[in-house]
This record gives C-alpha cells, sequence and structure tokens, in this order.
C-alpha cells in the first residue's frame, strides 16, 4: 500500500558532504515531485540559523501573496520579497537525490558534517542538530502551553 504525503513530516538525520551536498530525504523528494518542483528551493531562515526548504506550491503561494500588494509602493513587499524570493535558490536534484548547497547558505546555517531535516508542513527546515535541540525544547514549550490554554 502506497501512502501519498502531501506535506512535509517527519524528522531525518543527514549529512553535509566536503563538497557542500546534501541528499534531500526520499519522502521529501516525493512531495517536490508532486508539486511538479524540478529540484528544491531553498532560502535561509529570517529567524533561525536554519535553512528553509519548499516546493513549487509554496513559492507560488507566496508569490500570490506578493501579487495583492503594490509592488512599488509597499515597504511590505519590499521586505517580504527580499527575505524570501531574493534570498531563495532554486537547486536542481542530481541523480542521487543531493543537491549542492551554496557556501553563502551552509555558513548561515552553520551547516557542517551531521544535520536535520524537520518537517513543517508546508515547509521544512535543515538543521545544524546541536542549534535545532534548544529550539526543539522552546517549540514543545509553547506547544505544552497552548496545550493547557496558557499564552503563547
Amino acid at each position: 500500500m502506497t501512502i501519498l504525503v502531501r506535506s512535509f513530516i517527519s524528522t531525518f538525520p543527514g549529512s553535509l558532504d566536503s563538497k557542500g551536498r546534501v541528499c534531500i530525504p526520499s519522502l521529501y523528494r516525493q512531495i517536490l515531485a508532486v508539486q511538479n518542483t524540478p529540484g528544491v528551493f531553498l532560502c535561509p531562515s529570517f529567524v533561525y540559523p536554519a535553512l528553509e526548504g519548499f516546493g513549487q506550491a509554496q513559492l507560488d503561494a507566496a508569490a500570490a501573496r506578493l501579487a495583492a500588494m503594490d509592488p512599488f509602493f509597499s515597504a511590505a513587499h519590499d521586505d517580504r520579497a527580499a527575505q524570501v524570493l531574493a534570498e531563495s535558490h532554486a537547486l536542481p536534484l542530481d541523480e542521487n537525490g543531493r543537491v549542492r548547497i551554496p557556501d553563502a547558505m551552509i555558513e548561515s546555517a552553520g551547516l557542517k558534517g551531521e544535520l536535520l531535516f524537520v518537517g513543517l508542513g508546508e515547509k521544512f527546515q535543515i538543521w545544524n542538530p546541536q542549534a535545532y535541540a534548544p529550539v526543539k525544547a522552546e517549540r514543545l514549550e509553547r506547544a505544552r502551553l497552548a496545550r493547557a490554554g496558557g499564552a503563547i
């Protein structure tokens, strides 16, 4: 039985090789293929020391949100476009499912050796495991507070 997954789920370990290549998890490659994404889109997170990964569906959604704003007289348009569109790279997959991450992105996320792919539904993140550990703990605590009806 084949299960068709349309959201980036689960956490997968990975590694960055000496040439700056990383193998995108098979499940994520399947989701990207369903979205007709020729590879993967990556951009640096503007919140965390991590990379944001996504497919054509999220790129189209971001472009649609931006299209509703005036591109010449809206500072919000430029701020959002600069952080997502201008910083994104369309990276092709090789025959082994790997992409070459640009050096500046590797540096911005502090990636080296082992890393983690963290599924977040419409997107996924690529983390240095040591940098992700406290963020994971913070997210868990916020989820517990939300469950208990506390402030987030």
